[in-house]
C-alpha cells in the first residue's frame, strides 16, 4: 500500500493556480514524469505552468478557436507568444467532450451520449472533467505519449485546482484512458 497525500481545497477556482501547479510538479517530479497537459483559455493559467514547469515536456490545451466567438480565439496573443517562446506546445482542437454534438443539442434540444460523459465527470468537479478531456485531446494532437502517464492540470471557470495522473488514450480508444491519482482538486462544488 502507498499513501500519497492530495490536496482539497475549500473552494475551487483562481486563488489555488499556484498551489495547483507547484503540487502538480512535486508529485510529477516524484513519480519521474515529464509530460505534462494544462487547460488555458486566455494563456494566463498556461504562462504561469511555463514560469513553473521549466524543462518539462509543457502542453497547453486551449478552447478551439470560435468557442466563445465566431472566428475568435480566446487566448490572448500575448499569452500565445510567451508560451511559444518558452517551446510549450499549444493545442487548439474541438472538444473532446462535445465538439458537433453541441452544436446538436442546441439546435435539437437534446443530449448525447459525449455530454452525457462530460456531466458524469463533474461529479468529481468541472477541474476533473477538464483535465481528463484535454489529455484526449492532447493525445489526438500527438503532443504526449500514450505509453506514460502524464500530470493534466484544470480547473473551474478561471485557472487551476485539479491536477490528476492519468494514463493517456486517444479519443477512439477512450476507455483504456486511466486516472492513476488525484494530486489536488476542490472538496466543494462552484456554487452558482
Amino acid at each position: 500500500m502507498k499513501e500519497k497525500p492530495t490536496v482539497y481545497f475549500e473552494a475551487p477556482g483562481d486563488t489555488n493556480t499556484e498551489t495547483t501547479l507547484l503540487c502538480a510538479k512535486e508529485r510529477a517530479m516524484s513519480l519521474g514524469i515529464r509530460n505534462i497537459v494544462v487547460a488555458s483559455t486566455t494563456g494566463r493559467t498556461g504562462v504561469k505552468a511555463s514560469e513553473i514547469f521549466k524543462g518539462f515536456n509543457l502542453v497547453v490545451v486551449r478552447h478551439h478557436t470560435g468557442f466563445a466567438n465566431p472566428g475568435a480565439q480566446q487566448m490572448t496573443k500575448e499569452n500565445e507568444g510567451a508560451l511559444l517562446e518558452d517551446g510549450v506546445r499549444i493545442v487548439t482542437a474541438s472538444h473532446a467532450f462535445s465538439g458537433v454534438e453541441r452544436a446538436i443539442r442546441m439546435k435539437r434540444d437534446t443530449i448525447g451520449p459525449l455530454e452525457l460523459m462530460a456531466d458524469t465527470l463533474r461529479l468529481f468537479g468541472e477541474g476533473t472533467k477538464v483535465s481528463l478531456e484535454i489529455v484526449v485531446m492532447a493525445a489526438d494532437a500527438g503532443a504526449i505519449p500514450i505509453d506514460q502517464p502524464v500530470v493534466a492540470v484544470a480547473g473551474t471557470s478561471e485557472g487551476a485546482d485539479t491536477a490528476l495522473v492519468v494514463y493517456p488514450a486517444h479519443s477512439n480508444n477512450f476507455f483504456v484512458l486511466y486516472v492513476s491519482e488525484i494530486i489536488a482538486k476542490p472538496s466543494h462544488p462552484a456554487r452558482t
